[in-house]
């Protein structure tokens, strides 16, 4: 099998990070009526795609901060709503959220890998508004590839690609046993 080309590399991935971190301050110091807002910001992973950009996420901002910016992780397994549709694979396994913090009133940066439907995004909302309440939510993702089913926006991007609905983005990263960082986009999987 041949080896797709890589949309984007390790350095690629890593400069798209510094801008996402870069974007995402911009967005926090033009919040109104928060005192505070880079001591109060907080960063949360969609497992299991956007668990890892989080934590290098998380480490950019604190590098530049010199701030405590939490890392948490949302498992949104039981907020999806397309989990049993068509699926004739076994259910997929429970993660679990891990957020050993408050996102009630706070800045809150959701990050994920892929956007596509919009759908996972959705599901994130939802579990994390059953969290408590933030006083801001910015969409952080690496890839947005468009093709949206719901009227779901990021805030905050790495880079755009155009995809096919017959072809998957795939954001391979090195915490995840990969043996580099790179996206690529492959032929989707046929149900």
């Amino acid at each position: 099998m041949t080896t797709p080309p890589a949309l984007m590399g390790p350095d690629d991935i890593a400069a798209a990070l510094d801008r996402m971190g870069d974007d995402i301050l911009a967005a926090v110091d033009g919040l109104v009526g928060v005192e505070h807002p880079r001591q109060d910001l907080c960063v949360v992973g969609v497992r299991r795609g956007g668990a890892y950009l989080a934590d290098r996420l998380a480490r950019r901002l604190r590098d530049k901060t010199g701030a405590d910016v939490p890392l948490g992780l949302l498992d949104i397994t039981l907020y999806r709503d397309d989990v049993l549709v068509g699926r004739k694979r076994p259910l997929p396994t429970l993660l679990g959220t891990e957020i050993d913090f408050s996102i009630r009133g706070r800045p809150l940066v959701l990050v994920d890998d892929v956007l596509f439907t919009g759908r996972t995004i959705r599901a994130a909302l939802d579990a994390l508004l059953d969290l408590g309440r933030p006083r801001r939510v910015w969409l952080a993702v690496l890839v947005d590839r468009g093709l949206r089913e719901l009227p779901i926006a990021a805030d905050v991007i790495g880079q755009a690609v155009s995809s096919g609905p017959d072809q998957h983005v795939v954001v391979e990263l090195t915490e995840a046993g990969e043996a580099q960082d790179r996206v690529v986009i492959v032929p989707a999987e046929t149900p």
